[in-house]
């Protein structure tokens, strides 16, 4: 795990960590919004991103950003408590997508340059007040940004079939388990209606599902002769014998070595 502190100005500060999950621990890729109200007028806000690295299910990039008081104080009162998902007066806890963008925006936070301190500080400023207007667009339009709530989009044909597929992918491919953003560009299907949708549809996480899949091939492979816990994890595509381990017990409450053969 690597971790970077930014002090992006006096009103914004940015923490950057590295970040390697077990497979049986991976949450979806989300973010939260936090605002802590200090005094009157006077409030602090917290975002917390977690994004996994394209290809690389395992490893992700937890990125959190402070917006101090003094970053607020350039608002007058009325612009940011009018037409609000939330009240700045009083604590908050909500819960967004993690958009393309947004990733987009976290990694160009990551980036190098050899721009001037005063330039880079500009720049680093910009990405996180545009992660800002992000996160807050998702909460307050989340109809235009993600209009999966309610599962509308399943209404149509065409959009259960996509689900569907995404099902006999995952069914076709136990042994090499798929990463959201991997299904949604097979089934041509937005990530965030795909997630919301199987879940609606299949009644378990594409996470869970494939937890699933795994665990039950797992059992059926233990109890066949000459096959070792090593073997079997291995054959269904976990990075650890430990991880393996620990996914199978979760899910049936037993070690693997108690179903050898």
């Amino acid at each position: 795990m690597s971790r970077e502190c930014l002090r992006i100005s006096n009103f914004i500060q940015a923490e950057l960590l590295e970040v390697c999950l077990p497979e049986d621990t991976r949450p979806e890729d989300q973010g939260m919004l936090y605002l802590f109200p200090l005094d009157d007028h006077q409030f602090c806000l917290q975002l917390c991103f977690i994004a996994y690295a394209e290809g690389q299910s395992m490893n992700a990039t937890v990125c959190s950003l402070r917006f101090l008081p003094s970053f607020f104080d350039q608002y007058p009162p009325e612009t940011l408590m009018a037409n609000q998902p939330f009240r700045f007066d009083q604590s908050t806890e909500m819960q967004f997508p993690v958009c393309s963008q947004s990733r987009m925006l976290i990694g160009k936070l990551q980036e190098r340059t050899n721009l001037t301190p005063f330039i880079t500080s500009l720049q680093q400023s910009e990405t996180a007040m545009h992660l800002l207007r992000r996160a807050l667009e998702c909460i307050t339009v989340p109809f235009l940004t993600c209009q999966v709530p309610a599962c509308r989009f399943l209404a149509y044909e065409s959009e259960r079939e996509k689900i569907q597929a995404a099902r006999l992918i995952i069914e076709d491919n136990i042994d090499r388990p798929h990463t959201i953003r991997e299904l949604a560009r097979k089934v041509a299907m937005n990530e965030c209606y795909l997630k919301k949708g199987f879940k609606t549809v299949v009644g378990k996480t594409i996470h869970e599902y494939q937890q699933q899949l795994r665990i039950e091939k797992a059992k059926s492979l233990l109890q066949q002769d000459g096959r070792s816990v090593t073997d079997v994890a291995h054959t269904l595509g976990y990075s650890s014998i430990s991880h393996f381990s620990t996914a199978f017990k979760r899910i049936t409450g037993m070690k693997p070595c108690e179903l050898l053969a």
